[in-house]
């Protein structure tokens, strides 16, 4: 129970100086960041951070329970692969078939930073970085093509 609860504290403290990080960071001036994350304005479609045991990611999430419907949403997405990609030091990887943590089926889009381990504080300044730089970019170049994705959503929506 204890090596639970130290998980729960440490991942808290974790976050928590993520959150101090992005306020402290140059490009935010001493302002709070606001990812946009699972308010996307767009169903089925968030940005996230994604922790693993020895790498971090940030990515673009299509988790339509419908397979037909999150393919077809992914597919819309792809049409926008280089304004997504833009910025980015290698491109994304897009995986229309990835299995989740839940064991769920989505589509994902992410930039990855392996070799790491987010259990060990020594290395979250580098875990920070890449994530605020990386999400910052991908939200960006997201908010970027987010109107044009809702509106060919919408029309494909009506048409089925």
């Amino acid at each position: 129970m204890l090596a639970k609860e130290e998980r729960k504290r440490q991942s808290q403290l974790f976050w928590s100086q993520f959150d101090t990080f992005c306020i402290t960071h140059p490009t935010y001036d001493g302002r709070k960041k606001k990812w946009i994350l699972h308010d996307t304005k767009i169903g089925h479609v968030d940005l996230k951070f994604d922790i693993g045991k020895n790498s971090v990611c940030v990515a673009l999430e299509v988790n339509h329970k419908s397979e037909y419907r999150r393919i077809q949403t992914y597919e819309v997405i792809e049409k926008y692969r280089s304004l997504l990609n833009k910025g980015f030091l290698t491109p994304l990887t897009w995986d229309f078939c990835y299995q989740n943590e839940n064991g769920q089926e989505v589509c994902r889009i992410y930039s990855e930073k392996k070799d790491v381990i987010p259990n060990l504080p020594e290395q979250w300044t580098i875990i920070y970085q890449f994530m605020a730089q990386n999400m910052a970019i991908l939200q960006n170049n997201f908010l970027d093509i987010q109107e044009v994705l809702k509106e060919e959503l919408q029309m494909l929506q009506r048409e089925s």
